[in-house]
């Protein structure tokens, strides 16, 4: 289908990537994964033809289009959503022309018998063929489908696209990129301004769709739903698994191991070949040995081990001075815009220390209530913030406020006081923009090193409430592990809004559901909260709507949800010490293999062939036997735990 051949690309000086050459194939379900800055956006560009590469090229059969959607794109006004997403289907318009056309000329003529009217009738019917396998016949459906599962109401369809947000428009350009039907789908993070209702859409859209699709996403659960292949850019090369992100982990993390052990191996093979060649060089009666050791090394062929990123970001929020003993109080408070009621009635204490996550379909209110206990949106009814409350706020799209004129350096520089400017080198550094990328502008960042770069921003307030609307746009798997770190370390108060159940699981111990109008309290962590809806994901907890209004059932999901998380406590104690004991038995396996190896290799010698050693050989395979009767002990109890 498509080729991508040797290409390299060389940036400011520094080679990013080279060699990378592989093919898409019809039905793809591409992961393109890989560290911020790694080169990810970068490849999606030029196999989108929107940039060149250094050396390479792009091969694809005449004919073969390619849909793009880019982390930031510019946006024309002018038209509604509907007629923005009916684009998409500039083309059956153009055959419609084409056919009322020739049905005009067909009614007109009156040369029934000639070559040239007999030709027109094919023609006419070879293109009013095409147009119905094409769907012109039914697009409008077509059209009302995408933009109502990407979360559009019908009554948005006839308003501006000037009057949505930056989230709301880049749906329309997927919407619009969708229902054009390309041949491959080039996805660059697609879920960061999606709710979980239209993820999900998008999964079983994807899963449906003959066509091929290549996509960045850091968003794990969307790559197990929707990827069946996988292609890491690690340190300027690129590993092509045929596998789905999970079993790529596992595959990958196998594979190096086996790498530094054939390593390890060749390594002392060497060592024990030059020190013979050193040890009988100037003996007469070794020389066809010496020479023949010499040849067996210079043919040896070293065996790579995969370069691996151990950077890491090194996040740790300031300590947070003391606050009142509730930092945000809410009593009957009421949030309208126009005739339009955002939420009504909400009644909520967030205590000092607590952290807490905002959950909601996109438009429910989540950010609108951050805005409102910020002070930034005027609302009826009352909310009290705390006494010596110091609030500090990562918006959604924080990082595409930051001015791309500037250097990161000059970025940090801009807002630092005091002792902190002598060390925004270090703190740089800790977040992996280390040397030379503290000089790099904002204008070539990825999307997660924007990320990082507005965090750092964020770090160097003095805060005790710290309020985080999506902080894991843009960021990757690692970053994302840190960053819940950092907050769970957190002393002062967090306020989460997120559609990330990974990231809010073990961070979280209150959650507030945003809907049709309300806002409802659940005790315990997200998992909790999904067992209280009986809900396997929080897509199906929202689609469940209002609790009923009984003062009496809603106690009673009170009291479930503290005995189900008591309860998950428990299973968490023992999921972590099975985890543990199978990871024993898989270290212990991997020693007694190579212990049982190594001394196979010895056995095979005339030396070798001794009592003692094959004593030896068959205690160590009866400890194998019982390693892995114990590990598949282990794996069973692990799984019915699961």
């Amino acid at each position: 289908m498509l080729s991508v051949d040797n290409i390299r690309v060389d940036f400011g000086g520094t080679n990013l990537f080279h060699d990378v050459s592989f093919i898409i194939n019809k039905k793809d379900r591409i992961a393109l994964v890989g560290k911020n800055g790694a080169g990810k956006s970068t490849l999606l560009k030029i196999i989108a033809g929107t940039q060149s590469p250094t050396e390479g090229a792009i091969s694809k059969p005449k004919g073969f289009t390619v849909g793009y959607l880019p982390q930031v794109m510019h946006h024309i006004d002018g038209r509604t959503v509907y007629e923005e997403a009916e684009l998409a289907f500039a083309h059956i318009h153009e055959m419609e022309a084409r056919l009322e056309k020739m049905n005009n000329e067909l009614a007109e003529r009156s040369d029934y018998d000639s070559e040239e009217y007999h030709q027109l009738i094919e023609d006419y019917t070879h293109l009013n063929e095409q147009y119905t396998m094409m769907g012109g016949s039914h697009y409008e459906a077509e059209i009302e489908r995408a933009l109502q599962g990407l979360g559009f109401r019908r009554e948005d369809f006839t308003r501006p696209t000037n009057e949505f947000s930056g989230g709301w428009r880049m749906r329309i350009e997927l919407a619009k990129l969708l229902l054009q039907h390309p041949d491959i789908l080039l996805l660059d993070e697609p879920t960061n301004h999606l709710d979980i209702e239209s993820i999900q859409w998008l999964e079983q859209f994807l899963a449906r769709s003959g066509n091929a699709v290549l996509l960045v996403s850091h968003d794990r659960a969307f790559l197990n739903a929707v990827t069946n292949r996988t292609i890491e850019i690690s340190c300027g090369r690129i590993y092509d698994y045929k596998l789905s992100y999970d079993k790529f982990m596992e595959n990958r993390k196998e594979r190096r191991e086996q790498q530094i052990r054939a390593y390890e191996n060749q390594q002392k093979e060497i060592a024990d070949i030059k020190e013979f060649i050193e040890r009988f060089r100037y003996k007469p009666t070794k020389a066809v040995q010496v020479q023949s050791r010499i040849k067996q090394l210079e043919k040896m062929v070293p065996i790579e081990i995969d370069e691996e990123d151990t950077s890491r970001l090194r996040l740790k929020f300031a300590p947070a001075t003391r606050s009142g003993n509730y930092p945000v109080i809410c009593n009957d408070v009421k949030k309208s815009f126009g005739t339009h009621t955002v939420f009504e009635g909400v009644n909520f204490t967030i205590n000092r220390g607590e952290k807490v996550a905002f959950v909601g379909r996109n438009g429910e209110g989540k950010t609108t209530m951050v805005r409102c206990i910020l002070g930034e949106l005027a609302h009826d009814g009352e909310i009290v913030i705390g006494h010596n409350v110091e609030p500090a706020y990562f918006a959604q799209h924080e990082a595409q406020l930051l001015d791309e004129s500037l250097t990161v350096f000059q970025t940090i520089d801009n807002v630092a006081t005091g002792d902190i400017r002598l060390r925004i080198r270090d703190i740089l550094g800790a977040f992996m923009f280390g040397g030379e990328a503290s000089d790099k502008p904002v204008k070539v960042l990825s999307g997660g090193e924007r990320s990082r770069l507005a965090m750092i921003r964020l770090l160097l307030r003095q805060m005790n409430l710290l309020i985080l609307d999506e902080p894991t746009n843009h960021l990757d798997m690692q970053s994302k592990d840190v960053l819940k770190e950092a907050i769970r370390d957190f002393d002062g108060t967090v306020i989460v809004v997120s559609h990330d159940r990974q990231f809010l699981d073990g961070l979280v111990t209150k959650v507030y559901e945003f809907g049709d109008g309300k806002v409802r309290e659940h005790l315990g962590g997200i998992y909790e909260y999904l067992a209280t809806k009986n809900a396997s994901n929080i897509n199906e907890a929202l689609a469940q709507g209002k609790p009923t209004a009984t003062t009496e059932p809603q106690q009673k999901t009170v009291n479930e949800s503290r005995l189900s998380y008591e309860a998950e406590k428990q299973l968490q104690k023992q999921r972590r010490k099975l985890e543990k004991m199978v990871e024993d038995d898989e270290k212990a396996i991997n020693e007694l293999e190579g212990a049982i190896s190594a001394l196979e290799a010895v056995m095979s010698t005339a030396e070798g062939s001794t009592e003692a050693n094959f004593t030896k050989y068959a205690a160590l395979k009866k400890q194998l036997d019982e390693a892995v009767s114990r590990w598949e002990t282990n794996m069973e109890n692990l799984e019915e735990l699961n």
